[in-house]
């Protein structure tokens, strides 16, 4: 065989893609249809609260329970739209399957609202809710594909947008974490739209016109983002996430009782002939060592398969989503937190004074508070504030992700503590003169508190979750931020229920704190405080968890010449200038002539075996290292199977 060619990694082999497609032009389409379609989305999610009680006739907590439902489970649901555009089809096609769904919502939502034959009958006090027959059916129906389309479509688009940078080109990463901050301006920009006119055209004039709105937006959004399929980087699919984390957990708890070798590069790896354009290597890395053993290669072995033997790199995968959970569930409280924004905050506002001179404001609009401060610091971050810190830090986004976040779950907590505060003036108020409320503008301090935090951890979040995914895993990954919203949701429910259940066994007039539909008799701040003191207990255990991750090094800064430098962990959140980059989970990808591979793999397999020959002899000098035999025996197994060591 002649002599083979090997091209160093660079950011061209590692991201492929034609020219004239990707960058910031490709993502326009992306940002006008996250404007369009959130300007109805966010106007349902403050105002539907407002039409499950004056429309569907449900009381005060079973109204912000169906809406904290819906909004848990359109986010539980981003994991499906995420699973399927990494597994079958490519991230537009799974975008407009879902869009047809959310439609199909939205226009069932419009009819309900315009047909009175499809409204419920008033049933009277005591009850939590008068649906029921085909009024229930519809809006029951409705609610469910609203969940099922936008949660899909929202689990894959914020993968789209990012595909079109390359990570591995220093421009591109740094254009990456912009295009992060531009989604949440788009969505702003949209929600300011939607929380104004939008859900004034709902409360004023009708609710089936709102919601009309709301879907022709949506309509229009989607066809604007299939206009710029010939501008779209596709990545391709890979295998199924789920099916290669259980090959994992399959294969380390079969091998449980054997013992991992004392070099970590006699585990399996997939050789330069096995890689294909959408694989890359991960280094390995010594945490959660008990799922190395899935890598163990079997005496046995009589070729490679997958459920027998899993590469370092399947194994590191597995590793990086596992060290991704607990800062998943450490931002769970923030959510449950911005819930009670959607839900009690609304009510709230309706029983104060909504006249802003001769103009009455629709209690559900006044997010618009938190939004317009939002347009306005968006900019403001990008362009001042992250190249000063990045002069500072020597960080492509001025702080890591995890700073980022930490610093929105703090403002949450202040947020829900001024909520108290506002709302035990407001309830004052209204038992000493009903007639003379407190204005609804008394409710900007907490939205404009929380909508700054929002800002900073749901971006930090979107950003972390893309950036330290596997490549076969980014809109799975991706969606985990959705999720941590979901699992916010669902505990709000939890925490109204368990409150008032709890609340009205102990309080001396046995009612709960969040009892009936009067507003006035509650005792809304003292939820408020508790979820106060909820979020400073998690931040603290945030600090912990954050400090502990190890990045997975930006591929942007990966230099295949240059020896990475490690960062300790000790340094903690704050400290360090640099993401925690000890994991060292460095992409290696290399292009290899396919004529002369064998040859060439072939002689990597017996300089390594060598190598390890010699680290084995100077072990016995030293410290007792396995000895040459044993090497061999290694090196023989590997060779008789075509497997070479991880590297």
């Amino acid at each position: 065989m002649g002599d083979m060619e090997v091209t160093k990694p660079d950011h061209k082999s590692l991201y492929q893609r034609d020219e004239g497609k990707g960058g910031f032009r490709a993502c326009m389409f992306v940002f006008v249809m996250i404007a369009l379609e959130n300007m109805g989305f966010i106007a349902n999610m403050v105002s539907l609260v407002l039409y499950f009680l004056g429309v569907m006739y449900f009381d005060l907590a079973s109204s912000s329970n169906t809406l904290t439902n819906l909004m848990g489970s359109t986010f539980l649901l981003t994991v499906v739209g995420g699973f399927i555009s990494d597994t079958y089809l490519d991230r537009l096609t799974t975008i407009i399957i879902f869009a047809v769904i959310e439609i199909t919502a939205l226009v069932m939502m419009t009819v309900q609202a315009h047909a009175k034959s499809l409204h419920p009958e008033y049933c009277g006090p005591g009850k939590s809710s008068c649906v029921e027959g085909k009024v229930a059916l519809m809006l029951y129906a409705s609610l469910a594909l609203l969940a099922l389309g936008s949660g899909g479509v929202r689990g894959v688009l914020p993968s789209l947008g990012a595909d079109q940078f390359d990570q591995n080109n220093p421009e591109e990463a740094k254009a990456l974490a912009t295009y992060f901050n531009w989604i949440t301006l788009s969505t702003v920009l949209g929600a300011v739209v939607g929380v104004t006119g939008v859900v004034w055209v709902s409360v004023n004039k009708a609710w089936y016109k709102g919601f009309m709105i709301s879907t022709i937006g949506a309509f229009v959004g989607f066809v604007i983002l299939a206009c710029g399929k010939p501008f779209y980087y596709n990545r391709k699919h890979g295998e199924s996430p789920f099916i290669r984390i259980a090959q994992v957990i399959h294969l380390a708890i079969k091998n449980r009782r054997l013992s991992l070798p004392a070099n970590s590069k006699e585990l399996y790896e997939i050789t330069d002939k096995e890689m294909i354009s959408t694989d890359e290597k991960i280094a390995h890395t010594d945490q959660f060592r008990f799922l190395d053993k899935a890598a163990i290669i079997p005496k046995d072995l009589e070729g490679v398969a997958p459920w027998k033997v899993c590469t370092v790199t399947q194994v590191e995968e597995v590793k990086i989503l596992t060290r991704m959970l607990p800062i998943l569930f450490s931002t769970i409280i923030m959510n449950t937190c911005l819930a009670q924004l959607q839900t009690f905050s609304v009510q709230q506002g309706n029983a104060m004074n909504l006249h802003l001179g001769k103009f009455e404001v629709p209690a559900a609009s006044i997010p618009v508070i938190p939004l317009a401060f939002m347009v306005i610091l968006i900019p403001l971050y990008e362009y001042f504030f992250v190249p000063f810190a990045r002069k500072i830090t020597g960080h492509p986004s001025g702080i890591t992700q995890l700073q980022r976040v930490g610093v929105g779950l703090v403002l949450s907590a202040i947020s829900m503590t001024v909520a108290g505060i506002v709302e035990v003036k407001r309830r004052n108020q209204a038992l000493k003169d009903h007639d003379h409320p407190i204005s609804l503008f008394w409710l900007s301090f907490q939205y404009g508190i929380f909508g700054i935090a929002d800002m900073f951890t749901l971006v930090g979040l979107l950003e972390f979750f893309y950036k330290e995914a596997p490549a076969g895993m980014k809109s799975l990954s991706t969606s985990f931020t959705f999720l941590s919203l979901s699992f916010g949701y669902f505990l709000s429910t939890v925490f109204v229920n368990l409150i008032n259940t709890i609340t009205s066994r102990v309080a001396p007039s046995r009612l709960g704190w969040l009892h009936g539909d009067d507003i006035n008799l509650n005792n809304l701040n003292l939820f408020y405080w508790f979820l106060a003191i909820l979020s400073v207990l998690n931040f603290a255990m945030y600090m912990y968890w954050a400090s502990w991750y190890k990045y997975k090094i930006d591929d942007a800064s990966t230099d295949p010449k240059r020896e990475t430098k490690k960062t300790s962990s000790s340094e903690g959140l704050l400290l360090s200038k640099k993401e925690n980059s000890t994991t060292e989970s460095v992409v290696v990808k290399a292009q290899v002539a396919e004529s002369t591979v064998e040859e060439k793999v072939g002689n990597i397999i017996i300089s390594e075996a060598d190598t390890s020959v010699e680290h084995s002899r100077d072990g016995r000098e030293n410290d007792g290292q396995p000895d040459k035999q044993e090497n061999d025996e290694a090196r023989a197994n590997a060779k008789e199977h075509g497997i070479q060591p991880s590297n």
